[in-house]
Order: structure tokens, then sequence, then C-alpha cells
């Protein structure tokens, strides 16, 4: 099981980092009481960070079970996102690029 988190390519890589802290907390917290962060929690809890363009986070927040992040000192613009961690994710996220 993997929590992708996904984080704009615009984002300065200092709050590019606090985001994806933040939203792996918010995601953690959210959705805390479901099986699938019990089982994830219970196994290696894999994280999969990804930086992302504007049309691919726009598609990336129809996707259920989700958490955004903003950043009050980019205006309260939109960040990153999380996702509950599941076993499976749609095709998209297969081409997304690794944050390195």
């Amino acid at each position: 099981m993997k929590m992708y988190i996904l984080v704009r390519e615009s984002v300065p890589i200092g709050l590019a980092i606090t985001s994806a802290c933040h939203a792996s907390v918010a995601c953690n917290n959210r959705f805390r009481d479901t099986p699938e962060v019990s089982k994830w929690l219970a196994g290696t809890f894999y994280k999969v960070i990804c930086k992302v363009n504007d049309t691919e986070f726009e598609k990336a927040k129809v996707i259920e079970d989700n958490v955004i992040i903003t950043e009050s000192a980019l205006g309260g613009m939109e960040v990153a996102i999380a996702f509950k961690p599941r076993e499976e994710y749609p095709k998209m996220f297969k081409f997304l690029r690794l944050y390195k």
C-alpha cells in the first residue's frame, strides 16, 4: 500500500517539503479510522512524492479520498494533495514524475 503525495512543480523547494509533510499528516489524520490506513500503518507505510504541473494537479483533485493542502505564504494557493493509502491507483499515477 502507498500514500501518494503530489506537489505542484511551481512551489519553491522549501515550501514544497513543508507542504508534503503537512499533506502526509493531514491525510493520516483525516482517514486514520479507515481499514486502509490501519493496514498501511501496520506495514511499511510507503509514501510516493511526485512533482506535478497544474494540469496534472487539477486532474488528480477529482480522484476520491484526498486532502488538499494550501499555503498561506503563497496567497492560499493549493500546493499539495495527498491520497488515502490504497493498493491500486488510477493509471495516470504511473506516469507522474518522482520528486527528486
